[in-house]
């Protein structure tokens, strides 16, 4: 297991959708590590029940894809804690609705929290980051894009078009701070309101999920981890057949 940076345990974390399952979890892990966390959420009652026992945690009442209500949310946070140097993207909403029962309007307001929001915290959250010269960034993802599910398109579509986001963050930032460092964080299936109810508990997820938000190493600019494994990028055809006449392994995927 990799060390957390002591930047990180002292610093000011954000965790989006915080008032359950996942989120709520991520935030407890990091307060419990030592993390100042605003907890943010879009009812105030389940994140209070968040924070409760914690006194590293700041419930805060935010819908992220609302931008002007995030740009006061993290405008609070701010003052109350101070600048942000780690942000987990994790808010999302999975309505299951078949393409026939689905509209324009109701599509896009997925859209809105599941793309929109990672975009706008992620905006925000760099003000900081790039004022500091440094920060850490892990984005909740999903297999969604690739094995879409039956009645799930609006899901699907918005968390794989935040997987590029990822992306494009990385080609953005990372020559010119490299020191901000992007990943995705795919959990698992997990016995939560989006998930199964036979699936893994979202305590034992989160806590790969905050050691692998607490790892700053640019190495993981850009990377994928599935649970508590590393996803080994893509090797085209060339690059296995050079490997093999050159009797050389891929590198081994590390582990949280």
């Amino acid at each position: 297991m990799a060390d957390a940076d002591a930047r990180l345990l002292s610093g000011v974390a954000v965790v989006t959708g915080a008032g359950s399952g996942l989120g709520r979890a991520l935030a407890r892990t990091l307060a419990a590590r030592g993390v100042k966390v605003a907890a943010l959420g879009r009812r105030i009652d389940p994140l209070e029940e968040t924070a409760r026992g914690q006194a590293n945690i700041l419930p805060l009442a935010c819908d992220v894809a609302d931008a002007a209500a995030l740009e006061d949310c993290f405008a609070v946070l701010r003052q109350e804690l101070g600048p942000v140097s780690l942000l987990v993207n994790n808010a999302a909403v999975y309505p299951r609705r078949d393409v026939f029962q689905e509209s324009h309007a109701r599509f896009m307001e997925t859209v809105a929290t599941n793309l929109g929001g990672t975009f706008g915290a992620t905006r925000l959250a760099l003000d900081d980051m790039a004022e500091a010269g440094f920060g850490r960034i892990v984005n909740v993802a999903s297999f969604a894009d690739i094995a879409p599910l039956p009645a799930s398109a609006a899901y699907s579509v918005s968390k794989g078009a935040a997987r590029i986001l990822t992306r494009a963050l990385v080609a953005d930032l990372a020559d010119r701070l490299p020191e901000i460092v992007i990943s995705d964080w795919l959990p698992g299936m997990l016995a939560t309101d989006m998930g199964i109810p036979d699936g893994l508990a979202p305590e034992v997820a989160a806590e790969w999920g905050a050691t692998l938000a607490l790892w700053h190493d640019r190495s993981l600019n850009g990377t994928s981890f599935e649970m508590n494994r590393e996803l080994p990028p893509p090797r085209g055809l060339k690059t296995r057949i050079k490997d093999r006449l050159l009797l050389r392994r891929a590198p081994a995927p590390r582990l949280l």
